[in-house]
């Protein structure tokens, strides 16, 4: 199997998925919107990791420090009083969430990818919360997918 044809299976699959909501009529249009999917601008060049080690970056709290989280949101964050170590891939999803850049993470098991997406969500919600903003509950929402297998084994009933 080669992985580079693979990739390009998948984004031609994911392409025909995504494309088939919508028919646009407009050729002026339909051309526009035809030469934004030829970038690839809707998804990034393959990244082939051989390295199951994942490298460590800053703590929950160094990112409150430096204000990317709440200082509410630390505290959420943490296990027996100690603050989270973070994967780089996690401290950069922070990152990119804080500067309201939209993200996707793909890496191993286990390396902790909800983290990447509960960490921005819960910090949102707390800082909506401390700036007394309305609830907004149909306008603000976060879904969360994890394969069937990862539900299976942290015990939790699949959602039917």
């Amino acid at each position: 199997m080669d992985v580079f044809d693979l990739d390009q299976k998948l984004v031609d699959d994911y392409t025909r998925f995504a494309r088939s909501f919508t028919r646009i009529r407009a050729s002026d249009i339909k051309a526009q919107v035809d030469q934004i999917y030829a970038t690839r601008r809707f998804w990034p060049e393959p990244l082939i990791s051989l390295n199951p080690h994942f490298e460590r970056d800053a703590t929950v709290d160094e990112l409150v420090a430096e204000g990317s989280l709440h200082p509410n949101t630390g505290k959420v964050f943490c296990i027996d009083g100690q603050s989270i170590r973070l994967y780089r891939h996690q401290a950069q999803s922070v990152a990119k969430a804080a500067a309201r850049q939209s993200f996707v993470v793909t890496t191993g098991t286990g390396s902790g990818k909800s983290l990447c997406f509960f960490i921005p969500i819960i910090d949102a919600a707390i800082r909506a919360r401390v700036a007394s903003e309305p609830r907004r509950t149909s306008a603000k929402k976060a879904r969360h997918v994890a394969p069937s297998s990862a539900v299976s084994r942290i015990g939790l009933p699949f959602p039917s």
